[in-house]
């Protein structure tokens, strides 16, 4: 019995960590981010807080500085539901400081429903929980908004 020489061994050994090396891998993608339009006045700080929170949350974010009354409007949201900011995601209305995981909760579920508010802006809710409101988070719900303009608590905060 012949043994080989030590320097084919070495050179299988670099071919194959060549082969390796050129190999494709799998490369983890990044989770595609969630379109969302967002309607606010284009001088609201806590509007802008509040993008901040969804887009560290999945969400790629259309601003559109107009004011969001006539959205909120055309969208069909009630008057009584209304807060400093209107987005839309995937045909649900989303009015206020309404938490990102509330949102994801809404787009897994899917119930058949106009959206969901956050009405009034509270205090502690994602873009009103910044330092100038000295750590203070007041309770505040989310509400189910239904397609005939009634609601029920989805989340409760407290």
């Amino acid at each position: 019995m012949t043994t080989q020489p030590a320097f084919i061994t070495r050179r299988a050994l670099l071919l194959g960590m060549a082969a390796l090396a050129c190999a494709p891998v799998a490369i983890a993608a990044k989770p595609r981010s969630i379109p969302i339009q967002v309607w606010k006045d284009p001088d609201c700080g806590c509007c802008l807080d509040w993008v901040k929170h969804i887009e560290k949350n999945g969400f790629a974010a259309t601003i559109l500085n107009q004011g969001n009354a006539a959205a909120r409007a055309r969208l069909g949201l009630p008057q009584e539901f209304g807060s400093c900011h209107t987005a839309l995601v995937q045909g649900y209305v989303i009015e206020g400081h309404v938490p990102a995981a509330d949102i994801l909760r809404l787009l897994k579920e899917q119930p058949r429903a106009l959206g969901l508010a956050a009405p009034g802006m509270p205090v502690g809710s994602p873009g009103m929980d910044g330092p100038a409101y000295g750590g203070r988070r007041d309770p505040y719900q989310v509400l189910l908004i239904g397609k005939d303009g009634a609601a029920t608590v989805f989340s409760a905060y407290s």
